[in-house]
Protein backbone atom coordinates (compact mmCIF):
# COMPACT_ATOMS: atom_id res chain seq x y z
CA UNK A 1 0.00 0.00 0.00
CA UNK A 2 1.37 3.82 -0.80
CA UNK A 3 2.76 5.20 2.43
CA UNK A 4 3.96 8.59 1.35
CA UNK A 5 1.18 11.49 0.76
CA UNK A 6 1.98 15.03 -0.03
CA UNK A 7 -0.82 17.99 -0.39
CA UNK A 8 -0.98 18.20 -4.05
CA UNK A 9 -2.79 21.06 -5.58
CA UNK A 10 -5.39 20.79 -8.25
CA UNK A 11 -3.75 20.86 -11.75
CA UNK A 12 -4.10 23.92 -14.36
CA UNK A 13 -4.01 21.54 -17.19
CA UNK A 14 -5.47 18.00 -18.13
CA UNK A 15 -3.00 15.35 -16.82
CA UNK A 16 -4.08 13.50 -19.92
CA UNK A 17 -4.23 16.20 -22.60
CA UNK A 18 -2.19 18.73 -21.22
CA UNK A 19 -4.59 21.30 -22.40
CA UNK A 20 -5.94 23.83 -20.01
CA UNK A 21 -9.01 23.92 -17.75
CA UNK A 22 -11.16 26.70 -18.32
CA UNK A 23 -12.49 28.53 -15.37
CA UNK A 24 -16.07 27.11 -14.16
CA UNK A 25 -15.54 24.01 -16.03
CA UNK A 26 -16.29 20.72 -14.91
CA UNK A 27 -12.80 18.36 -14.22
CA UNK A 28 -12.38 14.81 -12.67
CA UNK A 29 -9.64 14.48 -9.93
CA UNK A 30 -8.75 10.92 -9.89
CA UNK A 31 -6.04 9.97 -6.55
CA UNK A 32 -4.04 6.89 -7.83
CA UNK A 33 -2.20 4.45 -5.53
CA UNK A 34 1.47 3.83 -6.28
CA UNK A 35 3.51 1.23 -4.34
CA UNK A 36 5.40 3.85 -2.65
CA UNK A 37 2.89 7.19 -3.24
CA UNK A 38 -0.40 8.49 -4.25
CA UNK A 39 -0.56 10.13 -7.70
CA UNK A 40 -3.17 12.91 -8.20
CA UNK A 41 -5.04 13.40 -12.07
CA UNK A 42 -7.22 15.96 -13.12
CA UNK A 43 -8.62 15.72 -16.16
CA UNK A 44 -11.41 16.98 -18.63
CA UNK A 45 -13.89 14.73 -18.08
CA UNK A 46 -14.04 13.47 -21.54
CA UNK A 47 -10.39 12.82 -21.37
CA UNK A 48 -11.29 11.00 -18.07
CA UNK A 49 -13.84 8.73 -20.01
CA UNK A 50 -11.78 7.80 -23.10
CA UNK A 51 -8.66 6.77 -21.01
CA UNK A 52 -7.61 3.40 -21.09
CA UNK A 53 -5.72 2.15 -17.84
CA UNK A 54 -4.94 -1.00 -16.39
CA UNK A 55 -5.16 0.39 -12.83
CA UNK A 56 -8.45 1.14 -10.52
CA UNK A 57 -8.18 4.57 -8.84
CA UNK A 58 -7.86 5.23 -5.14
CA UNK A 59 -10.72 7.85 -5.08
CA UNK A 60 -12.09 10.11 -7.91
CA UNK A 61 -14.33 12.60 -7.59
CA UNK A 62 -15.90 15.89 -10.05
CA UNK A 63 -15.89 19.19 -9.00
CA UNK A 64 -15.45 22.44 -11.38
CA UNK A 65 -12.19 23.85 -12.27
CA UNK A 66 -11.59 27.26 -10.76
CA UNK A 67 -8.57 29.50 -12.00
CA UNK A 68 -6.34 30.97 -9.35
CA UNK A 69 -7.10 34.86 -7.95
CA UNK A 70 -4.14 36.63 -8.76
CA UNK A 71 -1.79 36.57 -6.07
CA UNK A 72 -2.13 40.59 -4.04
CA UNK A 73 0.65 41.55 -1.80
CA UNK A 74 0.16 41.55 1.57
CA UNK A 75 2.34 42.41 3.97
CA UNK A 76 1.10 41.42 7.49
CA UNK A 77 3.46 41.79 10.39
CA UNK A 78 2.91 38.37 12.05
CA UNK A 79 0.73 35.67 10.60
CA UNK A 80 -1.53 33.93 13.11
CA UNK A 81 -1.18 29.98 13.08
CA UNK A 82 -4.43 28.72 11.50
CA UNK A 83 -6.10 25.06 11.73
CA UNK A 84 -5.41 25.00 7.64
CA UNK A 85 -1.85 25.91 8.34
CA UNK A 86 -1.16 23.68 11.32
CA UNK A 87 -2.67 21.42 9.25
CA UNK A 88 -0.60 21.51 6.22
CA UNK A 89 2.55 21.73 8.47
CA UNK A 90 1.67 18.55 10.23
CA UNK A 91 0.69 16.42 7.39
CA UNK A 92 4.45 17.46 5.78
CA UNK A 93 6.15 16.40 9.28
CA UNK A 94 4.75 13.00 8.66
CA UNK A 95 4.78 12.13 12.16
CA UNK A 96 2.53 9.40 13.44
CA UNK A 97 2.29 11.18 16.97
CA UNK A 98 0.68 13.74 15.33
CA UNK A 99 -2.37 11.81 13.30
CA UNK A 100 -4.76 12.42 16.07
CA UNK A 101 -4.32 15.84 15.83
CA UNK A 102 -4.68 15.90 12.05
CA UNK A 103 -7.99 14.19 12.18
CA UNK A 104 -9.25 16.67 14.53
CA UNK A 105 -7.79 19.18 12.53
CA UNK A 106 -9.48 18.44 9.19
CA UNK A 107 -12.68 17.68 10.87
CA UNK A 108 -12.80 20.96 12.40
CA UNK A 109 -11.95 22.20 8.48
CA UNK A 110 -14.83 20.03 6.88
CA UNK A 111 -17.43 21.49 9.88
CA UNK A 112 -16.35 25.00 8.77
CA UNK A 113 -16.57 24.14 5.30
CA UNK A 114 -13.19 24.67 4.07
CA UNK A 115 -12.74 21.02 3.24
CA UNK A 116 -15.14 18.87 1.88
CA UNK A 117 -14.60 14.75 2.30
CA UNK A 118 -14.40 13.21 -1.13
CA UNK A 119 -14.02 9.16 0.08
CA UNK A 120 -12.87 7.30 2.58
CA UNK A 121 -11.72 3.76 2.57
CA UNK A 122 -10.51 1.34 5.23
CA UNK A 123 -6.81 1.75 6.26
CA UNK A 124 -4.63 -1.60 7.52
CA UNK A 125 -4.16 0.02 10.78
CA UNK A 126 -8.11 -0.04 11.82
CA UNK A 127 -8.67 3.70 11.18
CA UNK A 128 -10.03 5.08 7.79
CA UNK A 129 -7.90 7.24 5.30
CA UNK A 130 -10.12 9.91 4.30
CA UNK A 131 -9.91 11.74 1.46
CA UNK A 132 -10.76 15.65 1.39
CA UNK A 133 -10.54 18.19 -1.02
CA UNK A 134 -10.05 22.16 0.04
CA UNK A 135 -12.83 24.26 -1.84
CA UNK A 136 -11.28 26.84 -2.51
CA UNK A 137 -7.34 25.53 -3.79
CA UNK A 138 -7.98 22.30 -4.40
CA UNK A 139 -5.58 21.08 -2.75
CA UNK A 140 -5.96 17.36 -1.67
CA UNK A 141 -5.43 15.90 2.04
CA UNK A 142 -5.55 12.38 2.98
CA UNK A 143 -6.14 11.68 6.73
CA UNK A 144 -5.98 9.08 8.83
CA UNK A 145 -8.96 8.56 10.61
CA UNK A 146 -7.62 7.32 14.08
CA UNK A 147 -10.91 6.11 15.57
CA UNK A 148 -10.82 8.61 18.72
CA UNK A 149 -12.48 6.74 21.66
CA UNK A 150 -13.74 9.57 23.61
CA UNK A 151 -12.10 9.29 26.73
CA UNK A 152 -9.43 10.36 24.33
CA UNK A 153 -10.93 13.34 22.91
CA UNK A 154 -9.96 15.66 25.85
CA UNK A 155 -6.20 15.22 25.60
CA UNK A 156 -6.50 15.61 21.87
CA UNK A 157 -8.45 18.68 21.88
CA UNK A 158 -5.45 19.96 24.86
CA UNK A 159 -2.68 19.38 22.07
CA UNK A 160 -4.95 20.67 19.30
CA UNK A 161 -5.39 24.27 21.37
CA UNK A 162 -1.61 23.77 22.32
CA UNK A 163 -0.04 23.29 18.52
CA UNK A 164 -2.64 25.82 17.57
CA UNK A 165 -1.26 28.96 20.45
CA UNK A 166 2.00 27.86 19.25
CA UNK A 167 3.09 26.77 23.11
CA UNK A 168 3.29 22.66 21.95
CA UNK A 169 7.25 22.86 22.45
CA UNK A 170 7.67 19.70 19.72
CA UNK A 171 6.26 21.51 16.43
CA UNK A 172 7.09 24.77 17.33
CA UNK A 173 11.35 23.60 17.86
CA UNK A 174 10.73 21.81 14.15
CA UNK A 175 9.79 25.30 11.94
Amino acid sequence: MAQEWNIRSRGHVCSVCAQPFADKTPCVSVLRETENAYERLDCHPACWQGLARDWEPFSVWEGVYEAPAPAAAKHEPLKKETAESLLRRLITLEDPAMQNAMYVLAVMLERGKQLVERAAKPHESGGILRVYEHKKSGDTFVVLDPRLRLDRLGEVQQQVVALLSGTHAEICSTF
